[in-house]
């Protein structure tokens, strides 16, 4: 059983980047930060999908705004396997850690 960090990046501007894929045969339990390195509010937006293209169904955060050295989390969230959790940014000045488990 994979614990701790599952995923990081610091996406590309305007790109959906996935952070993380659920492993096969496994279920995760995961907590996400998302932060702004900037000196801009950025907005950001977090799926968790079938594909790294989510569809609009699958956000968990859509255009949310963080404030500069802010930071937007999310925890709790259980996902199945081969979900993906897509992460996109208008500027390239964040990071996206997820951090968890794999059961």
């Amino acid at each position: 059983m994979a614990s701790g960090t599952l995923g990081q990046s610091a996406p590309s501007a305007a790109t959906n980047t996935t952070v993380y894929t659920v492993p096969v045969g496994k279920i995760a339990v995961c907590s996400v930060s998302i932060v702004n390195r900037g000196t801009d509010t950025v907005f950001v937006r977090l799926a968790v999908a079938a594909s790294a293209s989510p569809s609009n169904s699958e956000y968990l955060e859509y255009e949310a705004p963080i404030p500069p050295s802010g930071v937007l989390e999310r925890a709790g969230i259980v996902a199945t396997a081969g979900k993906l959790f897509v992460a996109y940014a208008n500027t390239a000045n964040t990071s996206v850690n997820i951090y968890g488990y794999e059961e």
